[in-house]
């Protein structure tokens, strides 16, 4: 019992970071290398301070307004959140305009769908589990 206790005192914070899709390989290996496996990749459009761009197609000039990136969505309780973001600014930063933004969230809490766990564990490997490939 003494297990649960200590687990809920440690905070689950989701970090979301969006950034160039060109960075996504070399983002996910920095990540896995400090202990980071789990983690959500979408495509994704938007506008920052970059405000979008002109193209132009067939002679016509078009202004693009969304511009496509990547957001990595990962949940950390083990994991220093403050290694996350230094880890990922070093990879991420060129000085440009566009190389993104992060996002920190602590959250209430986290529920292992097909074991129930909840808090800490529901995030965490399950020592011994054996996973289906």
């Amino acid at each position: 019992m003494a297990d649960t206790t200590a687990s809920k005192a440690r905070t689950i914070t989701k970090i979301e970071i969006i950034t160039r899709s060109s960075k996504l390989d070399e983002l996910v290996q920095a990540l896995n290398e400090i202990g980071v496996l789990g983690m959500t990749v979408s495509q994704v459009f938007g506008s920052g301070l970059q405000r979008g761009h002109r193209e132009v197609y067939r002679g016509q000039e078009y202004k693009i307004n969304l511009v496509p990136k990547i957001k990595v969505e990962t949940v950390v309780c083990e994991v220093p959140v403050e290694l996350v973001l230094q880890t990922a600014q070093q990879v991420l930063r060129t000085g440009q305009f566009g190389d993104g933004k992060i996002f920190v969230t602590e959250l209430t809490n986290a529920v292992r769908i097909r074991t129930g766990h909840r808090g800490p564990e529901a995030i965490m490997d399950i020592p011994g589990e054996k996973r289906q490939e």
